[in-house]
């Protein structure tokens, strides 16, 4: 089985500042690995582990900086065989729909593949639209929510978690399941791992080599016509009879 994980590079929410006038400051802020995605990770590689000759390629698109060498050694060292990814700038700020474009490219040129593997959401936007739209695009099935996934041939039982109930599904392959962080809880890398890591293949693309197109932010600004409304501040006294039915009075006004 030729499985493909994706995966998002974000920022290190630990090291992200906020300016006095709201503004988020990421100057200082890491590059990581989206947290749900190393749950997606860990699941791809421990199904690899099950189905003998497998293999497992890591893709991921986004700005210049995901290319950093320790963070693909921490991909790489977590049962992946090969990575792949488009570093560009003129990805930055790419929605939903753009990359999951970019990566349907960069998965048809990534030769053969019978499934891939995704986190059910990103650790920033958290939109949960990706994997339902790499899967429109390539016309194949998609499960998600998955929490278990056991493979029967040319097919896979996935064990899905809903609001109210536990669902099993049959899928066939080629698909895309993306995966809950209950899942499988991500390995440790040992210093044997983080070595190996280094040997392995793994390929830096532009986004003219993989024939993707740019996007740029052309503005960024609120609503057209939302008019800004100062906010009403009033603080009543609750030892003060008066000003209880005030407040009363008040919360009615609002309610109503």
């Amino acid at each position: 089985m030729n499985i493909l994980v994706l995966f998002k590079v974000v920022y290190d929410d630990q090291d992200i500042a906020v300016k006095p006038d709201g503004e988020l400051d990421f100057s200082r802020a890491h590059q990581a690995i989206s947290m749900y995605d190393l749950n997606a990770i860990e699941a791809a590689a421990l199904l690899k582990e099950q189905v003998e000759g497998s293999t497992l390629t890591a893709l991921s698109v986004g700005a210049k900086a995901i290319d950093d060498s320790k963070l693909k050694k921490s991909v790489l060292a977590r049962g992946v065989d090969e990575l792949r990814m488009v570093a560009d700038d003129s990805l930055n700020g790419y929605d939903t729909n753009q990359t999951a474009h970019a990566l349907a490219k960069l998965v048809g040129q990534s030769g053969d593949w019978d499934l891939i593997v995704c986190g059910d959401g990103s650790a920033d936007a958290y939109a949960q639209q990706v994997d339902v739209q790499v899967a429109e695009i390539l016309g194949v099935p998609v499960v998600n929510a998955a929490s278990e996934i056991e493979p029967q041939g040319n097919a896979l039982v996935v064990e899905r978690m809903l609001e109210d109930v536990v669902e099993k599904v049959k899928v066939a392959l080629p698909a895309v399941v993306s995966v809950v962080p209950d899942v499988a809880l991500p390995r440790i890398c040992g210093m044997k791992d983080i070595l190996a890591a280094g040997k392995k293949p793994s390929e830096i693309l532009t986004a003219g080599d993989a024939s993707i197109d740019e996007a740029a932010t052309v503005e960024v600004s609120q609503p057209r016509g939302a008019d800004q409304v100062a906010r009403a501040c009033e603080v009543f006294d609750a030892a003060n009879a008066d000003d209880l039915d005030k407040f009363v009075a008040a919360a009615v006004g609002i309610i109503r």
